[in-house]
């Protein structure tokens, strides 16, 4: 591994301010073109359609995990705890790397394209090939972002219920949307760590940062991540890439760039991702211009489907989204689709374009998975959901269901 330099570059942050690459290893892995990727793919997909100013990239978002875990690991060191020099490089490396198997729009794409194939998956993968070319020097951080290391602390600080991860992005997508809700201190929950029988916590003096930070996720799930509209847009999006999937795999040629074509006529799954290189090495070449593009071109074609979904795309013609805590009525059900199919003069395949039923579940804090633990000055830990003296983490700890209906705007009186 590389030792660090007083002579690397600096970036300026929005958020943090000016950034310091820490190791010679972490620059030269940030102008591999598989990073380079990230700055042609926004890190809200389709949210700038309901907040105009999340434009904002998946490449910020890296480089200011980066900076995040760079503090942290200051913070662990000040505290006594022992993390060489090797450790510290190895998980700012996980950390930067954690999000290079997204995609473009990529919730949109898993559920359309590439089908159950997830992006920390493709991270793994990608991670994998860039070791090849680093000639081994990602090993020990592979074994971090894999869980694989002794120190389990580490793979906490790239990965779990209070990660340098979370505490990015909640800061950066409220500063780039005007959410003000998701602002959270990461600076004070990142002095408050510690590292408890190779766990990480909290001081108990930092709960209230804490209690906070789970306040911020539920909220901007709801606001943000899970705005209705923005549910809208993307399950317009995923209509989208199904149709031309459909209609690629039925033989008609569409346009789009060669790495989109390849993905739109094959089927790939994990294993094909695995096998096969060159498959991957396409999937680095897909960003967020190529679907964009495609769209708009899309808009024109003879497919009445396809060119009336890419149009609503394009001018933000989105369908009306209906929210509500139960299951919908069926009868109320079906009598909207009565109504869109007679309207459209859809069969009933084509229908499943048009309307659209699902749900979203909220969860702020998933304590069945990992705990965000409070340590106490006695040595005691407690969970969050123990430790604090408010009921509303409790009730913050159970997830939200809301049940949703997605539809086109017509009149049904």
């Amino acid at each position: 591994m590389q030792a660090k330099s007083g002579n690397l570059k600096i970036v300026n942050d929005p958020i943090y301010g000016f950034v310091k690459f820490p190791y010679k290893s972490v620059f030269e892995l940030i102008e591999h073109p598989y990073f380079q990727r990230l700055r042609r793919i926004r890190q809200l997909g389709m949210t700038h359609l309901v907040y105009p100013g999340a434009h904002h990239t998946r490449f910020h978002h890296a480089l200011g995990a980066m900076y995040l875990m760079t503090e942290a690991i200051e913070v662990l060191r000040s505290k006594g705890h022992s993390i060489s020099d090797e450790e510290a490089e190895a998980v700012t490396i996980a950390i930067l790397l954690h999000d290079i198997g997204h995609g473009p729009f990529s919730h949109a794409l898993e559920d359309s394209i590439v089908r159950s194939v997830h992006h920390e998956e493709i991270s793994a993968l990608l991670m994998d090939e860039l070791n090849k070319a680093f000639n081994g020097k990602l090993d020990l951080a592979i074994k971090i972002f894999r869980n694989q290391y002794s120190k389990k602390f580490l793979h906490q600080l790239v990965s779990s219920q209070l990660d340098m991860d979370r505490l990015d992005y909640l800061n950066r997508d409220s500063f780039f949307t005007g959410v003000s809700e998701g602002v959270i201190s990461s600076e004070r929950i990142i002095k408050m760590l510690e590292i408890h029988n190779d766990q990480l916590a909290i001081e108990a003096k930092g709960i209230y940062s804490i209690e906070k930070f789970i306040v911020a996720r539920r909220l901007m799930y709801w606001q943000v991540y899970l705005h209705k509209t923005v549910v809208s847009a993307e399950v317009l999006l995923i209509n989208i890439l199904k149709r031309a999937k459909e209609l690629s795999h039925a033989g008609k040629q569409l346009f789009a760039t060669p790495a989109l074509t390849y993905f739109l006529n094959h089927e790939v799954t994990k294993s094909d991702f695995e096998k096969d290189r060159n498959i991957l090495e396409l999937f680095t070449q897909l960003d967020d211009s190529d679907i964009g593009t495609s769209i708009k071109v899309w808009s024109k074609c003879d497919d009445k489907i396809l060119s009336d979904l890419c149009s609503r795309m394009i001018n933000r013609k989105l369908f009306k989204i209906i929210l509500q805590k139960e299951p919908f009525d069926p009868k109320f059900v079906e009598e909207k689709k009565a109504a869109i199919k007679a309207r459209y003069s859809l069969s009933e395949k084509e229908l499943s374009y048009y309307f659209l039923e699902g749900k979203l579940i909220n969860n702020a804090y998933q304590s069945e998975f990992d705990k965000i633990n409070i340590l106490y000055k006695d040595g005691t830990v407690k969970d969050i959901v123990e430790a604090a003296d408010t009921l509303n983490i409790k009730v913050l700890s159970q997830p939200v269901e809301k049940y949703y209906l997605c539809f086109p705007k017509i009149d049904f009186e």
